[in-house]
């Protein structure tokens, strides 16, 4: 990999509108595919967990098990153990760590999920190397990732399509790869992962509620997070052409006809025995 994408950063930073979508996230609507697999007794390692709402859901579900989240940034670490002792739980721990060098033995974990991670580092197949090695034989590989080229959304406004262009270019000038939903399973494959699941899901904002506030955290988003100076400062567009992109935002969700839904890529690899 290039020296960039090595070094890739989180475009989005953890602007409070950033957390808004993250602490929205729970194990039904974002780790659905994996439930299913989840039985009491499960050591499950929680890649890039931030605030830690996915993880506690995690922890509930394997009573006698444990949960260890990671995160490479420790301020968000304190998020997550607050969420976790909000909810008693006793069988939850936090770390700081990298995907790309988990400090864990070979053969660690039952289950190594990751939500929303790929799309965002500089190289997904040696995080899928690692996220395999600390994998127990015949555990699984659970990750799951937006594809932003798939979105889709009702009625059409060349004001998104102009947001859903600058993000795409942004995130790929950091180092990431926003449309990374359809190309897990091939990395995975190249990762040397073999027994592959490959499936699809998405998330879907209709209803007035939904709409408000989907297109309020991306407004705020667009202005104000990491996102917003990395735009800026990397020379693809002005503070005004961010404002026009939040405005834009505001204008669909105020549509009563207003849809919008974000495909996911997700891949379930069993590890060999």
């Amino acid at each position: 990999m290039s020296a960039q994408r090595d070094s890739a950063v989180y475009t989005h930073g953890h602007h409070e509108s950033v957390l808004r979508s993250h602490t929205w996230r729970t194990a039904e609507n974002s780790a659905g595919y994996l439930l299913g697999a989840l039985r009491p007794g499960m050591e499950i390692l929680d890649v890039g967990c931030g605030p830690g709402t996915i993880t506690a859901d995690l922890a509930e579900r394997v009573p006698g098990g444990h949960v260890t989240g990671l995160d490479r940034a420790p301020g968000i670490l304190e998020r997550a153990r607050a969420t976790a002792g909000e909810r008693g739980l006793t069988n939850v721990r936090f770390a700081v760590g990298d995907v790309h060098a988990l400090g864990f033995p070979d053969d660690s974990f039952d289950v190594v999920h990751a939500h929303q991670v790929l799309q965002h580092i500089g190289d997904p197949v040696r995080a899928l190397r690692e996220m395999r090695r600390v994998t127990r034989p015949g555990g699984l590989v659970a990750v799951r990732d937006a594809d932003y080229a798939a979105m889709t959304w009702y009625p059409s406004s060349p004001g998104l399509d102009e947001w859903l262009d600058l993000y795409r270019r942004v995130a790929r000038a950091n180092g990431g790869e926003p449309d990374a939903g359809r190309r897990l399973k091939a990395w995975a494959l190249t990762a040397g992962l073999t027994d592959v699941s490959a499936t699809a899901s998405a998330w879907t904002f209709s209803t007035a509620a939904e709409r408000a506030w989907w297109s309020e955290l991306w407004a705020d988003r667009t202005v104000a997070s990491s996102y917003a100076g990395r735009a800026v400062d990397g020379g693809f567009t002005t503070r005004a052409g961010l404002r026009a992109a939040a405005d834009a935002w505001r204008e669909w969700g105020a549509r009563e006809d207003g849809w919008f839904s974000v495909l996911h890529g997700e891949i379930l690899c069993r590890k060999e025995v």
